[in-house]
């Protein structure tokens, strides 16, 4: 099993155990995958869900330039949202894990097929 394998093992077990969410692996898989080196750097591996700058970040690049969503209030509520689902005292937000419940929360699977 090579490293990124053992790295959606681990996204998998935080859905399932901090998320209630039982993955779609294919989904999950291609996610990572989109994610690219940076799941392999500790830093940018994880959402830091206290800073604003970072929270912008992931919607300005992931859901809209990724996603193609347009730019509202709401982008920023379903952030919020995926990160009390993870949970706010989780110090450990994998990227892959809020980039896939983020797909996941505005139906666009379709961009990773």
């Amino acid at each position: 099993m090579g490293k990124r394998d053992e790295l959606i093992a681990k996204y998998a077990d935080d859905l399932k155990t901090k998320c209630g969410i039982d993955a779609d692996m294919e989904l999950l898989t291609k996610v990572t995958i989109g994610c690219g080196p940076a799941i392999y750097n500790a830093d940018a591996s994880t959402v830091a869900a206290s800073q604003e700058a970072e929270l912008e970040t992931v919607k300005n690049n992931f859901l809209i330039k990724k996603l193609g969503l347009s730019d509202g209030p709401e982008l920023m509520e379903a952030i919020k949202s995926v990160l009390e689902t993870y949970g706010m005292s989780e110090r450990n937000k994998y990227r892959a894990v809020v980039y896939y419940m983020l797909t996941k929360h505005f139906g666009k699977e379709s961009i990773y097929s």
